[in-house]
C-alpha cells in the first residue's frame, strides 16, 4: 500500500510540477538525438566515402548515358509531330478549299489524290465519308467505296473534334495501316469527313535504324500499350508490348524499370494530337558497362574536416531545437488565447440566453403590478392607497429598466449574418454607451457625443456596428485613467460617407505597435487581452463597406476613425426590422 501511494505521488508530481522538466527533457533528448546521429555519420568516413563516391559517379554516368536516349526520343517526337501536322494541314486545306460537290466528283477527287502522291508519296488512298459513316467516294488501290465506318473510333473522334489520327489497325484491307481524317460540312450543312490512310511502315521508318546500336530497341506503341511498329525484343506489331505503359508526360522522360529480372532504361515521348508514344529501351547493365567507382579520393578531405563537421552539427542542432521550442511556445500561446476567446463567446451566448429567459418573469411581474395598480386605483376605501400606488409605480419602473437592459443585450446579440437597415448613429452610440454607463459613472469618465446636424441616417447592420463601437469604446475605457475624457464626433464625409471618431486622452499607442494593431492575437494588454477585438472590428468594418484608421500620440491621445457608406451595395443584404425584443421573449 505504501509503495502504491509513493508511486501515485510521483505520478502526480510528474503531471504537475514535473511538466516543465518533462518539456525540457523532450527538447534535450531531441538535441542529443540530432547531435549523436549526425556525429555517428561523420565518424564513419569510410562508409560515407563509399556511398558518396558510388552514388555521385553512378548518377553522373547514368545522366550521361541517358542523354542520347532522351535526344533520340525528342528528335523522333518532333519528326512525328511534324509529319502528322503536315498531313492534317494538307487534308484540312483540301476539304476547306473544295466544296462537298467538288469533292463528290470522282475525277476531281482522283486529280487531288494524284497531286498529293506527287508531293507526298506516303498517301495510300483518300476517301470522302458522309455523316452516316459511309464512304461515298474513294480513290485508292482497295475497293473500299461504300464501306461503313460509323462504328470506328477515329470516325467518332473526327465528328467530335474535327480531326483525328487513328491507331494502327488491320481494317477491311487486312494490312497494318493508320488513318488521318479531318471534318467538314456538306452542302446541306451535315458533317462529312475527308480521310486518308498511310502504311504503318511509315511509322517504322521514323524509328532509329536497327544497325545504329544493336543493344537498343526503338518502337512505337499506342496509349493502350499495343505495338504500332515491329520491335526487336518487345513483341510483334499489333500485340501488347512487354514493357509497361509509361505515365503521361508533356516532355520527353526517362524511366527505370524491371523487365525479365533485368533493369532497363526506357525513354519515351507522347506524340501530341495522336495515340502514339515513341519508346526507346536499353538494358542498364549494357549502358553502365564502362562505369567504375573511384574510391579513395575523398578520404583526406573527410578526415581533415571531421572537426569542422562536428562543430557545425552542434551549432545547427542547437539552433534548430531552439527554433522548434520557440515555435511550440508560440503555438501554445495562440491556443490559450483561442481557448479564452471561445470561453468569452460562450459567456456571451449564455448572457443572451439568460436575458431572454428573464423577459418571461419580467412580463409576469409587469402584468401583476399593473393589475394591482388598477385594483388600487378603483378602490377608494383601501387604506394607505397612495403609499401602495407609489410602491407599485416603483415596481413598474424597475421592470421597465430591466426590460430596457435585456432588450439592449438581445438586440446586440441578435444578428449573425449582415442585415442592413436604417440607423441613426447618435442613437446607436447612446445604446452602446448604455452598456457601459455604470463603469463610466464609477470611474467619473467624461463622455461627449458631438454630431453635425446634417448627418444622415445610414443603411447598415445594427448589431455589427454595436459590436464595432463597443470594442473601440472599451479600448478607450482601458486606455484612460479615472476621470478621463472620451470625445465622439459624427460628421458627414462628402455625399456618400459618414465618419465616427472616438478620441481619448489615454496612454496612446507606440509607433511600433500601430502597424500591427489590427492583426489577430496582437495585444499590449499582456494577460488580460486576447488580441482579437480590433482584428474582428477591422473585419466587420471592411465587410460593411467601410474602413477604419488609427492615429495616436504616446502619452497624450488615441483616435480611432470609422468611415461608413451612407448607402452601401445592397446586393445579397437583408433589411433589419429594427424592432426590440418583447418582454415575453
Amino acid at each position: 500500500m505504501a509503495e502504491t501511494t509513493k508511486k501515485r505521488k510521483i505520478r502526480e508530481w510528474w503531471e504537475t510540477e514535473g511538466s516543465v522538466d518533462k518539456t525540457l527533457f523532450r527538447y534535450r533528448r531531441l538535441w542529443a538525438g540530432i547531435v549523436v546521429s549526425s556525429c555517428l555519420v561523420s565518424l564513419i568516413p569510410l562508409i560515407i566515402m563509399v556511398i558518396v563516391n558510388y552514388y555521385q559517379y553512378q548518377k553522373e554516368f547514368e545522366k550521361e548515358v541517358q542523354h542520347p536516349m532522351r535526344l533520340l526520343a525528342s528528335n523522333a517526337r518532333w519528326a512525328m509531330q511534324f509529319f502528322l501536322n503536315e498531313r492534317l494541314s494538307v487534308l484540312s486545306f483540301i476539304i476547306h478549299d473544295n466544296s462537298y460537290k467538288e469533292l463528290s466528283d470522282q475525277k476531281r477527287l482522283t486529280q487531288i489524290f494524284r497531286n498529293l502522291k506527287e508531293n507526298h508519296r506516303d498517301f495510300v488512298d483518300i476517301g470522302l465519308i458522309d455523316a452516316d459513316g459511309r464512304q461515298r467516294f474513294y480513290v485508292g488501290p482497295y475497293g473500299l467505296k461504300d464501306k461503313n465506318y460509323s462504328q470506328q473510333d477515329w470516325f467518332k473522334e473526327t465528328l467530335l473534334r474535327g480531326r483525328s489520327v487513328s491507331d494502327v489497325f488491320m481494317g477491311f484491307r487486312r494490312f497494318p495501316h493508320f488513318a488521318i481524317a479531318v471534318g467538314g460540312v456538306d452542302e446541306d450543312g451535315r458533317a462529312c469527313v475527308l480521310r486518308a490512310t498511310f502504311d504503318a511502315a511509315i511509322l517504322a521508318s521514323m524509328r532509329e535504324s536497327e544497325t545504329a546500336r544493336p543493344s537498343r530497341d526503338t518502337f512505337i506503341i499506342n496509349r493502350a500499350g499495343i505495338l504500332q511498329t515491329p520491335t526487336k525484343t518487345s513483341g510483334k506489331i499489333l500485340t501488347r508490348a512487354t514493357v509497361a505503359l509509361p505515365p503521361p508526360a508533356a516532355e520527353t522522360a526517362i524511366l527505370e524499370s524491371q523487365q525479365a529480372g533485368q533493369t532497363q532504361y526506357m525513354g519515351y515521348a507522347y506524340i501530341e494530337g495522336s495515340p502514339f508514344i515513341y519508346v526507346v529501351v536499353e538494358q542498364r547493365d549494357t549502358l553502365l558497362g564502362g562505369w567504375f567507382s573511384l574510391r579513395n579520393k575523398l578520404i583526406w578531405f573527410l578526415g581533415s574536416s571531421m572537426v569542422v563537421i562536428v562543430l557545425v552539427i552542434l551549432v545547427a542542432a542547437t539552433y534548430s531545437v531552439n527554433r522548434i521550442r520557440e515555435a511550440d511556445d508560440k503555438r501554445l500561446s495562440v491556443l490559450h488565447k483561442v481557448e479564452y476567446t471561445a470561453k468569452m463567446a460562450s459567456i456571451g451566448r449564455l448572457a443572451a440566453g439568460v436575458a431572454h429567459e428573464i423577459n418571461n418573469p419580467l412580463a409576469i411581474i409587469n402584468e401583476k403590478a399593473g393589475l394591482l395598480k388598477d385594483l388600487l386605483s378603483f378602490s377608494a376605501e383601501f387604506p394607505q392607497q397612495k403609499k401602495f400606488l407609489k410602491n407599485v409605480e416603483s415596481i413598474l419602473e424597475s421592470v421597465e429598466r430591466c426590460a430596457v437592459i435585456t432588450r439592449r443585450l438581445l438586440r446586440f446579440a441578435k444578428h449573425m449574418d449582415i442585415r442592413r437597415g436604417p440607423i441613426d448613429l447618435r442613437s446607436l452610440l447612446n445604446e452602446v454607451l448604455g452598456f457601459l454607463e455604470k463603469e463610466s459613472a464609477y470611474r467619473k469618465l467624461e463622455i461627449q457625443i458631438d454630431a453635425q446636424p446634417d448627418v444622415p441616417m445610414i443603411e447598415s447592420d445594427r448589431g455589427r456596428l454595436q459590436q464595432v463601437f463597443l470594442n473601440i469604446i472599451n479600448n478607450a475605457f482601458g486606455a484612460v485613467a479615472d476621470g478621463g475624457k472620451i470625445n465622439i464626433h459624427i460628421i458627414r464625409e462628402g455625399d456618400n460617407h459618414v465618419s465616427v471618431t472616438v478620441r481619448d486622452n489615454g496612454v496612446g499607442i507606440p509607433p511600433e505597435h500601430r502597424d500591427h494593431i489590427f492583426e489577430p492575437f496582437f495585444t499590449t494588454k499582456e494577460k488580460h487581452g486576447t488580441g482579437l477585438g480590433l482584428s474582428i472590428t477591422y473585419g466587420i468594418v471592411e465587410k460593411l463597406g467601410g474602413k477604419i484608421t488609427v492615429d495616436s500620440q504616446v502619452g497624450e491621445w488615441t483616435k480611432f476613425t470609422v468611415i461608413l457608406p451612407v448607402k452601401p451595395d445592397m446586393a445579397g443584404s437583408g433589411v433589419e426590422d429594427g424592432s426590440d425584443a418583447s418582454l415575453a421573449g
